[in-house]
């Protein structure tokens, strides 16, 4: 039992395996930093009585001065994209992620706590603080001569299952925090979802936005919303099992893209980093075949 779960958790894998999830996850964190840019500066110029610190924040007392908190943000996209390159990774790998935390947490210390960084978050918290710049890296030029050094180990394989184990908990919980409201496992059932997709396209005509064709109609068309909560409640408390075997995994993967895409489809919320795919990536054998010649280049008990 030992030796299956530790390779389950601690595979071999050639070092161009979490490399690649570097650049995938890093590219797309950097594009959609800096997309979201100049809301983030607006932000930091609201009114200071928005202001209610959470989490990492919760250390200040009244917001960073507009300036301050500009050159926090600039800072961490400058980390970002030499994370994403791997230029020093045991360096900017690290701080990039504090950094990360910190920019994140801090918007969400205006009035409105959002989730759906969550996951991009703690994907890119594993990758910092692990040896994901070994391959496909500046370093991996400066140090081997060659973007494809001859690496491989536990080390590099514990990296994607590490991601997995973060997306599996995100998804869990969420399940979880369904059955536990006042519906509790009636949520099954479809209506609170009904309700949901409803309330919220009317929110949108009433605040001026254009919901979804596809929501205009819960209320009076056949749509089996029993089914389709069903499905949705089975891929997040099922999550845990996407960990026991590789093709689980994958099967998961593709289960809780689909079921974002159908969120997009009938609510209009986009879960970007979800329906890019880019969440999912861990969960499937990227990079070159491990070699276990050489896996003492690395130490593979490491």
């Amino acid at each position: 039992m030992l030796n299956t779960m530790i390779s389950l958790l601690r595979p071999i894998a050639d070092a161009s395996r979490p490399a690649v999830l570097r650049i995938g996850v890093g590219a797309y964190s950097v594009t959609q930093q800096v997309r979201r840019r100049k809301m983030f500066r607006s932000l930091h110029r609201q009114d200071p009585k928005r202001f209610k610190p959470v989490g990492v924040v919760s250390v200040l007392k009244r917001p960073l001065p507009p300036r301050v908190a500009d050159a926090v943000l600039d800072l961490s996209l400058v980390t970002n994209v030499l994370a994403t390159a791997g230029v020093a990774h045991r360096i900017t790998g690290p701080a990039n992620a504090a950094l990360q935390w910190w920019t994140l947490t801090y918007r969400n210390s205006w009035g409105m706590i959002f989730h759906h960084d969550n996951m991009m978050l703690l994907h890119q918290s594993v990758l910092g603080v692990t040896r994901s710049a070994d391959s496909l890296s500046v370093d991996a030029l400066l140090r081997d001569g060659e973007l494809l050094p001859e690496r491989s180990g536990r080390t590099y394989g514990a990296v994607a299952p590490a991601m997995n184990v973060a997306t599996c908990a995100i998804y869990l919980i969420s399940g979880v925090a369904k059955v536990r409201s006042p519906r509790g496992w009636k949520w099954a059932s479809g209506d609170t979802l009904r309700d949901q997709i409803a309330a919220d396209a009317l929110r949108k005509e009433v605040f001026g936005s254009t919901p979804p064709e596809t929501a205009r109609h819960v209320e009076t068309s056949g749509t089996p919303f029993g089914v389709l909560a069903a499905v949705s409640l089975a891929v997040e408390l099922g999550a845990p099992a996407a960990l026991a075997h590789p093709r689980l995994g994958q099967l998961f993967a593709v289960g809780a893209w689909g079921m974002h895409w159908g969120i997009r489809r009938m609510m209009g919320i986009k879960f970007s980093y979800n329906t890019s795919g880019v969440a999912y990536l861990s969960f499937f054998p990227w990079g070159l075949p491990s070699s276990d010649s050489h896996a003492h280049l690395t130490g593979s008990s490491s």
